[in-house]
């Protein structure tokens, strides 16, 4: 990449909404590409073979998901102990709950993006 790339890829990040940029912080859905949507064998391969590449930020995604969880079960336990606050303490239980899961998901999918033997 050349310093004029970097110039004009810092341009398009300013220009970018702080909404859009902590969804892509959080979600990482936007650097994968719909497979289905392959209107032949081609495309198709290509996507996947896109895919594979980006499956290597998944463990970028799984860090920060778990710093999620740690920090949601950890606030559910400072509500549950320390102030005695038993809703909001099921609210961060709850949300813990759902960031484990959608790390288990994360998992499932690297492995099978990572392990994938395209033909």
């Amino acid at each position: 990449m050349t310093h004029r790339d970097d110039q004009q890829a810092d341009a398009a990040v300013a220009e970018m909404p702080f909404r859009t940029l902590l969804y892509r912080f959080m979600f990482f859905d936007w650097l994968f590409r719909d497979a289905s949507a392959a209107r032949n064998l081609y495309e198709r391969h290509a996507v996947l073979q896109h895919n594979r590449r980006m499956c290597k930020y998944f463990p970028t995604y799984l860090r920060r998901w778990s710093f999620l969880t740690a920090f949601d079960f950890g606030l559910g336990c400072l509500f549950e102990r320390a102030l005695q606050a038993s809703v909001l303490s099921a609210w961060f239980f709850t949300c813990s709950c759902v960031t484990l899961t959608g790390m288990v998901v994360m998992s499932v999918a690297w492995i099978f993006l990572a392990n994938a033997k395209l033909h």
